[in-house]
């Protein structure tokens, strides 16, 4: 492996680090990928923004709806990311399938 390769791989093993903090627990967003943030769990929801590329989330809790593919697979779970923002969990690095936070009422 080449120098380059190897600053390569680490710099996406360090993009796809959840990060805690005081503040709580922050999730990255796929490299690459420029998400939507949605009013609701779909893609008929209104974007209320786009989370630019490398950030990471928190997620408050989680709900089902849309299913949608994206980088991490399919899935039909949407993470609250702020009151009343929604994104794919598909595009969501947690480290598992599945929930990972409360679901949301």
């Amino acid at each position: 492996m080449g120098v380059e390769e190897h600053t390569q791989d680490q710099a996406v093993a360090e993009e796809l680090t959840v990060e805690t903090t005081a503040s709580g627990t922050r999730y990255p967003i796929a490299p690459g990928y420029q998400v939507n943030v949605r009013t609701g769990p779909g893609t008929n929801y209104r974007i209320v923004r786009t989370l630019p590329y490398g950030q990471k989330i928190p997620i408050y809790c989680q709900k089902p709806g849309e299913r949608v593919t994206g980088p991490y697979g399919t899935s039909n779970l949407w993470d609250n990311i702020a009151n009343g923002q929604f994104v794919s969990d598909a595009y969501v690095y947690t480290g598992r399938d599945g929930y990972i936070a409360p679901r949301c009422d």
